[in-house]
């Protein structure tokens, strides 16, 4: 039987990305002793008072049909939220409700970009991008993030790429999978570039409250002078330890809003109720776990760049936010994707080859720095000594 075309495009993505996660796991189901550092989920369980929050919100009787746009309540809780972070006046029909920032992601890219289009994005980039792009129809072109900037997008980089096809640029700060955040400096001149081009700035900043100590966020939607050209996803899937709750949206000007409304309620019309509730709570109150996950993400992150810099060749890019950290391998001889299947089966730690991310990674992996601190060190032993092994072997 016939499929569309958004299946053909789509087709063949995401499976040999995951090898070595998958292979892991098996090896892990059969009894090996693996260590997984391949996947990031938080390192805490959903906040039991928001769980509660949504068990009564259901008892209430809250599991009807939303607002096409999402429960009034949360939508002015967020637009509270952000007329404070950006320092701009924004209201309820700044907001659209989704399933989570990757429905966000989806629906908006549907929103801005068709075939024959392009959407510039950073090469590395997270996972699922590519998917999201092509199912628009438009055409993925990868902008380089170069380590000798810190993995942040640079304004000329993007200028060498951007053609008469191009419709937005897709920024993602604090980024996956570096923990990058772009400056305020890299964000104007981004913004200025967009201007010129009349480009679209989709940001997703799902990690934006989990910024280690030393950095400093700030969203491209407080920069006055372009932010009407500018479209932030997240949800509280990362910030409040709630990835299965699926509750995230998007803010944006009313007028792209009241046009990509009629899209949104053709995919889902609105959030659940009960979730909405609880995602009110979540975006009022703050976080009772971000500020913990901060810090012992950070600390890892730490520990693993001062343990590879001290005893091994082995360079790590350190962290500004998030939850993982590039390790860059080629001081091994091999390439990110070996590297990660060489360490899995003769040392027992699944990492993520860097290739999964973007071509510019071939020689990294990622880690993710959410394993608890016993196993975490565990890992780190295992991760020198594979290193030892094979320098010897190299040398």
């Amino acid at each position: 039987m016939r499929m569309t075309d958004v299946t053909r495009r789509l087709a063949g993505l995401g499976g040999a990305k995951w090898e070595v996660h998958l292979t892991a796991r098996e090896m892990i189901a059969a009894g090996a002793d693996i260590i997984e550092m391949t996947i990031g989920e938080p390192d805490v369980p959903t906040p039991e008072a928001l769980m509660q929050t949504a068990g009564a919100a259901m008892m209430a009787g809250r599991t009807g049909y939303s607002d096409g746009r999402g429960e009034a309540n949360l939508r002015q809780a967020l637009a509270t939220r952000y007329s404070a972070s950006t320092g701009r006046a924004l209201g309820p029909n700044n907001v659209l409700c989704f399933p989570g920032t990757q429905t966000a992601l989806y629906a908006v890219l549907m929103g801005v970009a068709e075939h024959g289009d392009e959407v510039l994005v950073g090469d590395p980039m997270y996972a699922t991008y590519e998917g999201v792009i092509r199912a628009s129809g438009a055409d993925m072109v990868p902008v380089p993030l170069r380590p000798e900037h810190g993995f942040r997008m640079q304004a000329d980089d993007i200028a060498e790429k951007i053609t008469p096809r191009s419709r937005a640029i897709l920024l993602t700060t604090p980024h996956n999978p570096t923990g990058s955040i772009l400056t305020v400096e890299d964000l104007d001149a981004i913004g200025r570039l967009a201007e010129v081009h009349d480009l679209w700035i989709i940001s997703d900043e799902v990690y934006e409250q989990l910024v280690f100590d030393a950095a400093e966020f700030v969203s491209p939607l407080a920069r006055a002078a372009f932010a009407e050209r500018v479209i932030v996803v997240s949800s509280i899937s990362k910030s409040h330890a709630a990835p299965g709750f699926r509750s995230g949206w998007c803010i944006a000007s009313t007028a792209f809003c009241d046009g990509l409304l009629p899209l949104s309620e053709t995919m889902l019309f609105g959030n659940q109720p009960f979730i909405a509730d609880m995602t009110e709570q979540a975006v009022r109150e703050g976080s009772p776990v971000a500020e913990g996950m901060r810090r012992r993400f950070a600390a890892r992150a730490a520990k693993l760049a001062e343990r590879l810099h001290r005893d091994t060749a082995l360079r790590v890019h350190s962290p500004e936010a998030g939850m993982f950290a590039m390790i860059d391998v080629a001081a091994t001889g091999l390439d990110g994707d070996a590297y990660a299947q060489d360490l899995l089966h003769s040392a027992g730690v699944a990492v993520m080859p860097g290739s999964s991310f973007g071509e510019s990674l071939r020689g990294w992996v990622r880690v993710a720095l959410t394993i608890e601190d016993d196993a975490f060190d565990r890992a780190l032993t295992r991760i020198v000594d594979h290193a030892s092994r094979t320098s010897a072997e190299v040398a």
